[in-house]
């Protein structure tokens, strides 16, 4: 929990000093268990009790949200007065093999692995934690700081929700978060102002018709037909009823139909994602996206049961609070550690609570500079360089000390 090198104060900004190896080995140590026992959202309980176990030993007084799994811990007694500054970090796992078969830690649960990198996320969060902990000890934390290690990201539509209406932003004035990017080098974080992800909603399908003999479809609902134009003519239609620079965007991701080939099914299911870069496009969606399936159902004689499930907007960072976790980084690691960013296809529920406080969020490098191999997110072979964590630690933990300042 000890920093290598006394606080100072440069100008009006406390800012810590490099992370002892002690520290970092433990949060190593601490992620490496999480990833070795990946749990599914809402389902988090040992990973839970193992965030609480060690935040207690800090002394600190950490409360498991009301939904059962999560938790909050404020660093520092707030007195009502000035809004603290909070820090998330998301904890599930996702439903997906670990593929890494060499690796020492890989998951012990079967079909069960942390390929989004949360194991990273919650050790950072905790990492921060300690620290400004210790800084509180000592009377160098000028005001206090939240830690929020939310439940079920990976569930539409997102813990976060459940987060919030269980009370961890009252008092909170802004947020960050981080996310692991396997396309940024260790040592360095990507941002940018505005939306950094984008909407995402889940899409389900089910089609229904009188089937038949394959020898005569002109007496049935030829519902694989009609399940094939589904999928390629919906984004053709939608694409064209919004403005393109929206990016709204249907992708397919499960078909299924029949079970025989001479034999013309009487049901078909498909599912897939809507996305969509800008905000107001994502409003419209359901009504438009489901208007298509409609049109192009109906067109073949199909009965359809859609079930459009809201997910989450887009991920829109504030301009001031990007601009502190740019400094912040640059007081720890210099100007060179700070990249733009693009702003993805992928959803978050981060967004939820910037419907509520500004806040930011940084892409964390984990990519081993001079690695060529591409380990993409949400893969079975998904794996972080661990220096990672000790640079999102000293991050957030200036980020809190010039916020504080300032």
């Amino acid at each position: 929990m000890s920093l290598e090198s006394e606080v100072d104060l440069p100008g009006e900004a406390l800012l810590p000093g490099v992370l002892s190896d002690a520290l970092h080995a433990e949060l190593v140590h601490f992620r490496r268990d999480l990833h070795m026992h990946p749990e599914l959202g809402n389902q988090e309980f040992r990973t839970t009790a193992a965030i609480k176990e060690r935040l207690e030993r800090a002394g600190l007084k950490p409360r498991v949200l009301a939904v059962g799994t999560g938790l909050v811990c404020d660093i520092g007694e707030w007195d009502g007065g000035r809004p603290m500054l909070a820090l998330r970090a998301d904890i599930d796992g996702l439903p997906i093999p670990d593929m890494k078969t060499e690796c020492p830690y890989r998951s012990t649960v079967p079909d069960r692995a942390h390929a989004c990198g949360h194991d990273v996320h919650t050790a950072v969060v905790l990492g921060a934690g300690l620290v400004l902990a210790e800084l509180d000890k000592k009377g160098l934390l000028p005001r206090p700081v939240r830690l929020v290690f939310q439940p079920a990201e990976e569930v539409l539509p997102g813990g976060a929700a459940d987060a919030i209406d269980c009370g961890v932003l009252e008092g909170v004035g802004k947020i960050l978060a981080v996310h692991c990017d396997p396309r940024v080098d260790a040592g360095k974080i990507g941002l940018r102002t505005g939306a950094i992800t984008s909407a995402c909603d889940r899409l389900e399908i089910a089609l229904d018709g009188p089937g038949g003999h394959t020898a005569r479809p002109h007496l049935t609902t030829d519902l694989v037909t009609a399940a094939a134009r589904v999928v390629t003519d919906v984004p053709a239609i939608v694409g064209r009823r919004v403005d393109t620079r929206a990016g709204l965007a249907v992708t397919w991701g499960r078909i299924e139909s029949g079970h025989a080939p001479n034999v013309i099914p009487q049901h078909a299911e498909l599912s897939g994602t809507v996305r969509c870069l800008d905000i107001d496009a994502w409003r419209q969606a359901p009504d438009i996206v489901v208007a298509a399936i409609d049109e192009v159902a109906n067109l073949h004689g199909a009965k359809s049961e859609i079930n459009y499930v809201r997910g989450v907007p887009p991920v829109v960072n504030d301009a001031d609070v990007t601009e502190l976790l740019r400094e912040a980084m640059t007081a720890r690691r210099g100007a060179d550690s700070v990249e733009s960013t693009e702003q993805s296809l992928g959803g978050e529920d981060f967004s939820w609570y910037l419907q509520h406080v500004p806040g930011a969020m940084a892409r964390l490098g984990v990519r081993t500079p001079g690695e060529r191999t591409v380990r993409d997110l949400h893969q079975g072979d998904f794996d972080a360089d661990e220096s990672a964590i000790t640079v999102g630690v000293e991050m957030f933990t200036a980020a809190a000390l010039l916020d504080a300042a300032n």
